[in-house]
């Protein structure tokens, strides 16, 4: 990844060559984003529920097993045989929409429910790519 560091100041009528100071840093997306590969999935973002917290249709969601879902942490679960993304309440046991549009679904003991996992990144894609944002 090369990186363009532009500086600017107050004042300043003029840019120093952005090229002139390049830097190659051995940075990776998979490391980046993903901190258990072997307890990660990737999934697609479906619907406006969860607009509140910056996830809209269509977005990348990644997904990790390993981390421990806490209050309030932005879930995917199997609710009802139906996979989900919501904000976790534990202690109302509710799923929480981030869009006032959308009601709080109750979690009951006749239901099915599991956390599969924590969702710890969403990315956007601006312009479609074969590989991650075609539908």
């Amino acid at each position: 990844m090369n990186v363009i560091p532009i500086f600017a100041s107050a004042g300043i009528t003029g840019f120093e060559s952005p090229a002139s100071d390049y830097r190659q840093l051995p940075l990776s997306l998979d490391e980046l984003l993903v901190e258990h590969p072997s307890a990660t999935f990737i999934g697609r973002a479906s619907g406006e529920s969860m607009q509140g917290v910056g996830i809209f249709d269509g977005d990348i969601l990644i997904v990790d097993r390993h981390v421990t879902a806490r209050d309030g942490d932005v879930i995917v679960a199997n609710f009802n045989g139906e996979f989900v993304c919501k904000l976790l309440d534990v202690s109302r046991r509710l799923l929480l929409s981030a869009n006032d549009t959308y009601a709080s679904v109750q979690i009951t003991k006749h239901d099915t429910f599991s956390i599969e996992g924590v969702v710890v990144r969403s990315i956007r894609c601006h312009r479609e790519s074969p590989l991650l944002c075609s539908r």
